[in-house]
């Protein structure tokens, strides 16, 4: 199954092969608070970027693990690269920014990235 997703104007875009998540994480962190992000993780082979990178700025704070990518145009944040807790390359896709995904039906985790 594909699945895509965009940031607000489109110049950011990427199809996730993938099945549809069922869940998703609700970090309480500082900006994917104040950004409502709901995050679900992939390996970097399931996510294929449909765009230049020209597009996108990038954001890192703390301890500069993950990448929080947003567009330079729109300023929507679609998704985030980084290292996960074991070590291993992961990708971040913020599902509000998914197409056909009904954000009601997933199950909801929270997150305490705040106390990291």
């Amino acid at each position: 199954m594909s699945i895509r997703g965009s940031c607000h104007c489109g110049k950011i875009a990427y199809s996730l092969n993938a099945e549809s998540p069922t869940e998703a994480i609700e970090c309480n962190c500082s900006i994917c608070r104040r950004k409502g992000s709901l995050l679900a993780f992939f390996t970097p082979d399931k996510v294929h970027l449909e765009m230049s990178r020209d597009d996108i700025a990038v954001y890192t704070f703390n301890q500069h693990v993950i990448r929080h990518q947003f567009c330079k145009t729109c300023g929507c944040a679609p998704f985030a690269e980084g290292v996960g807790p074991d070590g291993r390359p992961m990708v971040a896709i913020n599902l509000r920014c998914a197409e056909g995904i009904d954000i009601s039906k997933l199950r909801i985790t929270p997150f305490d990235g705040a106390s990291l």
